[in-house]
This record gives structure tokens, C-alpha cells and sequence, in this order.
């Protein structure tokens, strides 16, 4: 566990809020989120995160104006720390194209964002209150040629051309399994 100065008071970067391939620098500044604050008999404890979705969250607020602003919306994230995310995001302006906001001109916006997460790799799905449509936007970068939904058992199975099953599995079964987090 890391010890971090906030101040007036100290906080905790545990090892399970770490993200596993950083080093971290004794007077370094880091950026994490708060993720609780236990009450103990002498002073609080402050837990942080950088390992959490919510901090994704927090760093894309920062880097994109329309987040904060509420006109783009993030509806979910699905996350392996120090590997991949995938973010899902709507508009609720119809001349604002959620996910060029959010990737900036020339990849300026999302950028800052991998830079601060160690090149972590970022996808951004933009998301459809229709099952079928979300769920073959979040299975990018494969298309799928049909996905079928079961609303009563809340599953989905989707077929992919098989030249590009292992793109759609991904690494260790990475991309599949931050699809289905996501939907």
C-alpha cells in the first residue's frame, strides 16, 4: 500500500485500488478518486482508488467540457485496470456527436486520459437504448453479423464471421468479457 499526503491529512492507495504495471515515485503527484472514508477512533481514513471506474469517469470530466456540462452523458464502464476500457456514452444533444467529443480533434481529448491511466487502451461505444444496436457497437472492433436478445432470461448471443472470432474473444477472452460488463 502506498501512503499519500492530502494535506492536512494522509490517505491509503492499497494494493487493490493500484493499477498493477505503475510505479509510483516517492514526491511524485498522482490523480486518484476517493473511494471511501472509514471512521476510526483518532482520524479518518482515506481510501483512494485509480483502479476504479469511477476514476475513469472523473478524468473524462475533466478532459471533456460536454461531460460536465451534462450535454454528453456517460451510461457505463466497464474496466480492466492497466489493460482496457469501454465506455459507453449518449448525447442528449442530437448535433453532438458523443463519441468525437470525447476522442477531441486529432485524439487530443482521449489521449490526455490514456496518458494519465499509463496507456491503458480506451474504446468508446456509443450507446442505444436498443439491445440488438449496443450490443454490436460495444463488440468492437468486430462487427457481429447477428445478435439475437432474450429479454425474459436477460442474454444475448451474437454470431461473428469466423475469420474473426479470436478479435471478437480477444486476449484472454478480454474483449467479450468487458462487452457483456458493459450491455
Amino acid at each position: 500500500e502506498i501512503r499519500v499526503n492530502l494535506d492536512r491529512h494522509d490517505a491509503i492507495l492499497p494494493k487493490s485500488e493500484q493499477i498493477y504495471n505503475e510505479k509510483y515515485i516517492r514526491g511524485k503527484i498522482i490523480r486518484a478518486v476517493i473511494k471511501e472514508v472509514r471512521r476510526t477512533t483518532k482520524e479518518p481514513e482515506i481510501i483512494l482508488s485509480r483502479a476504479d471506474a469511477n476514476f475513469v469517469r472523473r478524468l473524462f470530466e475533466l478532459e471533456v467540457p460536454e461531460i460536465f456540462d451534462n450535454i454528453i452523458e456517460i451510461k457505463t464502464i466497464s474496466r480492466e485496470p492497466g489493460d482496457r476500457t469501454k465506455v459507453a456514452v449518449m448525447s442528449h444533444d442530437k448535433r453532438i456527436d458523443p463519441v468525437g467529443a470525447c476522442v477531441g480533434m486529432k485524439g487530443v481529448r482521449i489521449q490526455a486520459v490514456v496518458r494519465e491511466l499509463n496507456n491503458e487502451k480506451i474504446d468508446i461505444v456509443h450507446w442505444s437504448p436498443d439491445a440488438e444496436i449496443y450490443i454490436k457497437r460495444a463488440m468492437s472492433p468486430v462487427t457481429p453479423l447477428l445478435v439475437m436478445v432474450d429479454e425474459d432470461s436477460r442474454s444475448a448471443t451474437a454470431v461473428v464471421p469466423d475469420d474473426q472470432i479470436q478479435f471478437a474473444i480477444g486476449r484472454r477472452g478480454q474483449n467479450v468479457r468487458l462487452a457483456s460488463q458493459l450491455t
